[in-house]
């Protein structure tokens, strides 16, 4: 697994997501298979297996999130150099083509969320933009071709 950099508070949101689901969801399907385990015989009840089923998801999940925390680092703000495009930098870019401006945030796989204008330096148009500088060009490879993309300004 990689090494994740996130801000401050999405890690602490990732531990907050893990102890709840360590809290309150582990200890839920424990209680619904024993509930299911309670009405009879155990190879003809779906209840058994649903609840079995279940549990081995939730516990996928705590493990992959244990797995995201322990490879997260946490990247301090004000350390971060604006002069080039880096994870948690806000690029505004002109896509040449259509003659618009977008600004997007560099962020993390699990901090992505385009809606919010965030976009995962694992992105195409993440690794496009990654190092590039004010006034550079980025031509990022698209499902629909080839996207070139100016570099307008860059902030934290």
């Amino acid at each position: 697994m990689s090494i994740q950099y996130v801000t401050k508070e999405t890690l602490e949101r990732l531990q907050a997501e893990l102890q709840h689901m360590k809290g309150v969801e582990r200890p839920a399907a424990a209680r619904a298979i024993a509930e299911a385990r309670e009405k009879g015989d155990l190879k003809e009840n779906a209840e058994y297996d649903a609840a079995k089923e279940a549990q081995g998801i939730l516990e996928a999940k705590i493990k992959q999130l244990e797995g995201v925390l322990a490879n997260a680092r946490i990247v301090d703000e004000s350390t971060i150099d604006t002069s080039k495009v880096a994870i948690l930098t806000k690029v505004t870019v002109t896509n040449l083509a259509t003659k618009k401006k977008i600004t997007y945030q560099i962020v993390s796989e699990k901090e992505a969320d385009l809606k919010a204008g965030k976009i995962s330096v694992t992105s195409p148009i993440g690794k496009g933009l990654l190092g590039k500088a004010v006034g550079q060009v980025a031509e990022v490879q698209v499902p629909a071709g080839v996207v070139k993309f100016q570099v307008e300004e860059i902030t934290v």
